[in-house]
C-alpha cells in the first residue's frame, strides 16, 4: 500500500452513471431514474437523506434527458421561460418553504416545462407532504407526482461511500480504516461525509496519513 501523503488536492466528485453504487436502499431510485421517458405526467420527486446520493442521481438524468439543473433557492419568476425550454431539475425544494416567490416560480415553471412537452426532476430531503410548502397549488400539483425514494444505507453501500468519498479526494487508507470508521460512526450518508472531510483535514494538518489511529483521533473529536 502506497504512503498517503498530507497534499491539499482538489477533490474531483464523480457524478457519472458507473460510478453511482447500486444497493437496495437506492435500486429503485435507479430504475426509475433510468426509466425517465416513462414517467407519469412527465415528472418525479426524488427524496431522501443528506448525502444519500440525490445531487448524483439528478446529474444521472441530467445527462440522459440533457437537463439543466438549479437550486431552487434560484428560482425567479423572470427566469421561468428560458428555464422552460428544457427538461429541467429543481433541487432542495424543501428549501423554499419559507420563499413564497420562489414558490410561485416553481408553480409556473412546473406548468411551462410540462406544457413544452418535457421533463420534470424534483429532490428534497423527506416526502413531499413535509417539505413545509405554503402554496396550495404548488403542493397539489408535487403531491401528485411520481416519486422515489433513497432509503438509508445499509453495511455494505455505506462502505463503498466512504470508499468514493475518499476516492474523490484522492485518498488511499489502508484497507482496516473502513471496518474501523463503520464500526464507531453514525450510520448515514452525511456522517459518512463528514468523517471523510474530517479525516483529510486532520491528515494535512498532522501532515499524517490516513490510518487507523488517525480515524481514532478523528472520531474521538
Amino acid at each position: 500500500m502506497p504512503t498517503q501523503l498530507g497534499l491539499d488536492l482538489p477533490v474531483r466528485t464523480a457524478h457519472g452513471r458507473d460510478d453511482f453504487l447500486v444497493a437496495p436502499s437506492n435500486a429503485m431510485a435507479v430504475a426509475m431514474i433510468e426509466n425517465w421517458r416513462n414517467w407519469s405526467g412527465a415528472k418525479m420527486v426524488l427524496t431522501g437523506p443528506p448525502g444519500a446520493g440525490k445531487t448524483h442521481l439528478t446529474h444521472v438524468w441530467a445527462d440522459a434527458a440533457t437537463a439543466r439543473i438549479i437550486s431552487a433557492r434560484e428560482l425567479r419568476s423572470d427566469d421561468v421561460p428560458a428555464l422552460a425550454a428544457q427538461s429541467i431539475a429543481v433541487e432542495d425544494v424543501p428549501l423554499i418553504a419559507q420563499d413564497p416567490a420562489a414558490q410561485t416560480a416553481l408553480f409556473h415553471l412546473h406548468n411551462m416545462v410540462l406544457a413544452e412537452g418535457h421533463s420534470l426532476l424534483l429532490t428534497g430531503t423527506g416526502a413531499v407532504p413535509y417539505w413545509g410548502l405554503t402554496l396550495p397549488d404548488l403542493v397539489s400539483r408535487l403531491r401528485g407526482a411520481l416519486e422515489a425514494s433513497i432509503d438509508a444505507p445499509d453495511d455494505a453501500l455505506l462502505s463503498a461511500v466512504l470508499v468514493k468519498l475518499l476516492a474523490d479526494r484522492q485518498l488511499m487508507p489502508p484497507a482496516d480504516v473502513i471496518p474501523y470508521l463503520l464500526k464507531r460512526m453514525d450510520r448515514s450518508f452525511a456522517a459518512a461525509r463528514d468523517v471523510v472531510e474530517a479525516l483529510d483535514r486532520e491528515s494535512l494538518a498532522a501532515k499524517r496519513p490516513i490510518t487507523r489511529a488517525l480515524a481514532a483521533v478523528v472520531l474521538d473529536k
